[in-house]
């Protein structure tokens, strides 16, 4: 609730996660103006702690998320089937912007 959004006017006000294979997640997105909302969800395929986390959405697209260890620290490397409905790199800017937004909240959470 606290990164899961590609912008500062939106929000995650509810999510629900449970991190391991065949777990669920969703997260809902919306608007802080209330005009847009809605829910981002999928199933866990593959859990491996610290290394990779892969899932199915709920619209049937993969996400692969990939973590390598580097000597200054973690990366990241996020690789997702695209949606018809939108721009190629708008989907990029959106999935890089929540993906930076997850950076800040962990490097303010663990000061």
């Amino acid at each position: 609730m606290h990164w899961a959004f590609a912008s500062d006017d939106w929000e995650a006000p509810a999510s629900v996660n449970d991190l391991k294979v065949g777990g669920k997640f969703k997260t809902t997105m919306a608007a802080k103006d209330n005009s847009a909302s809605f829910d981002f969800a999928g199933v866990y395929t593959v859990v491996q702690e610290h290394v990779l986390i892969e899932y199915d959405m709920s619209d049937s697209r993969h996400v692969k998320v990939e973590f390598h260890q580097l000597p200054e620290g973690v990366k990241v490397i996020t690789t997702f089937d695209p949606e018809d409905e939108n721009p190629m790199e708008m989907q990029r800017s959106g999935w890089q912007a929540i993906s930076d937004n997850f950076k800040k909240y962990v490097e303010t959470s663990n000061q």
